[in-house]
């Protein structure tokens, strides 16, 4: 089902966390926990009131009833009832001290590098995001402090589309780290399906002002920007990981976390009358019967390239036909086929991210999203709720921008809601009703322009 509770669910991961070094940890490396930034002088105060940044994002960080909260309350989720129930499930002993649920659930810091207010009680605190504050701490707010000098000392440069997915893939689709990688199993002991949209976390999580100081030290803020680059690294992402042997099966049998789900959990029987609940998908040459590797991801990169780096789309989508081809002739023809299309993805990234966006933007790419070249390829739950999502965030864009007003927005949020209804549930969705759902939803936006 499509909720923000589970969209944004900090998953379980795999192997256990790495060992401690050696040695003393390299110098800058040290992460120094939640608490040293917690001061009324830094990120601690309870009113957003700074002169240069907030100051209270702390505060926005713990929010209790808020999804902006969500990463704070991560540990926690390891001592109910479901972390339990799915640790016990696994084998794991206690969540809250399993390696394979800490390294998404706290800040994945090695037991060598956490400094002495280090707490993976805090659950997923600002070095998680921000990297390991030791070599820039003490500097960042320092005069004449700089953006670019804290950069070099080591904070993570989130201001960069391709640097943030890179961070949050790692919990929120998964890393070849060690301890970040959800599995079939996983998910069959209870833990959410993982979807990742990079703009909707980002609003969800934003904790700064959008204002002319931020774009001074780190330039603006564009939407479409950031959701495009995010559907490329997440295709980079997930065929990284694939081409991984130590991550593509479970024993003799494929790992399933690569997949459509409800490609294989839906209704089944053998009854003389039975209704086929899949369609063939015009974008995937596989042999029939055969489970759907999950694209959702692909689908959208392929319409955002055909609207703003055209010379590129043509090869994107004839790698990944080759690629899906490629499942139905073996492992190594697969993984050779993930490589090219990683390649291809890995273009459209560095060009998505150094291009210019225009005010209509996000009117053409919602366009051709639910256009007729790409609307056939909705006929799996997962890529029709990215879709969705999609849309959604596009449409906020716009009101982001000043393209419509808030009002407008609101008087068609009732188409955009019915696309929502479509994807309410996996055991409700029918591909064509969706994509009746979602071309309206577009039709109502492009009515704004």
């Amino acid at each position: 089902m499509i909720r923000l509770a589970v969209v944004l669910a900090l998953f379980l991961a795999g192997d256990a966390l790495p060992p401690a070094p050696a040695a003393a940890a390299a110098a800058g490396q040290g992460y120094v926990g939640v608490a040293t930034c917690a001061g009324s002088t830094c990120h601690g105060r309870n009113e957003g009131d700074g002169k240069v940044v907030r100051q209270d994002e702390l505060r926005l960080w713990q929010e209790p009833s808020s999804k902006s909260g969500a990463h704070s309350r991560a540990y926690a989720a390891l001592t109910g009832g479901r972390g339990q129930r799915i640790a016990a499930a696994l084998g794991l002993g206690k969540a809250s001290d399993a390696p394979a649920c800490l390294g998404c659930h706290a800040t994945f810091a090695p037991a060598g590098q956490r400094g002495e207010r280090f707490r993976l009680a805090d659950g997923v605190g600002c070095e998680s995001c921000h990297g390991a504050a030791e070599g820039w701490l003490a500097m960042h707010y320092a005069v004449p402090a700089t953006h670019a000098k804290n950069v070099a000392n080591g904070l993570v440069p989130l201001e960069d589309p391709r640097t943030r997915a890179a961070a949050c893939l790692d919990c929120h689709f998964g890393s070849a780290k060690g301890n970040q990688f959800v599995t079939h199993a996983m998910m069959a002991a209870g833990h959410p399906r993982i979807s990742f949209e990079l703009d909707l976390f980002s609003a969800l999580q934003q904790h700064w002002n959008d204002d002319d100081k931020y774009r001074q030290r780190k330039g603006r803020i564009d939407n479409v920007r950031l959701w495009a680059v995010g559907q490329a690294e997440a295709v980079q992402r997930s065929l990284s990981l694939f081409a991984r042997d130590n991550l593509a099966s479970q024993g003799i049998y494929p790992e399933f976390y690569f997949y459509d789900c409800h490609s294989c959990h839906r209704a089944i029987n053998d009854l003389p009358g039975r209704e086929r609940r899949f369609e063939t998908n015009p974008a995937r040459p596989i042999p029939f019967g055969t489970p759907p590797y999950n694209d959702e991801n692909m689908i959208m990169l392929s319409a955002v390239a055909q609207v703003l780096v055209p010379g590129q789309a043509a090869g994107f989508d004839a790698a990944a036909r080759n690629f899906h081809a490629a499942m139905g002739e073996g492992r190594s023809q697969s993984v050779a086929a993930a490589a090219r299309l990683q390649a291809a993805a890995a273009a459209l990234s560095r060009a998505l991210a150094a291009g210019g966006y225009g005010s209509d933007t996000a009117f053409t790419v919602v366009a051709a999203i639910a256009g007729k070249a790409v609307s056939p390829r909705f006929t799996d739950y997962a890529g029709s709720a990215q879709a969705v999502m999609a849309v959604d965030t596009l449409l906020n864009a716009l009101v982001r921008e000043g393209r419509i007003t808030v009002g407008a927005a609101a008087g068609i949020r009732a188409s955009v809601n019915r696309a929502y209804a479509a994807v309410a549930a996996p055991e409700t969705y029918d591909p064509p009703a969706f994509r009746a759902a979602l071309g309206q939803a577009a039709r109502s936006i492009e009515a704004l322009r």
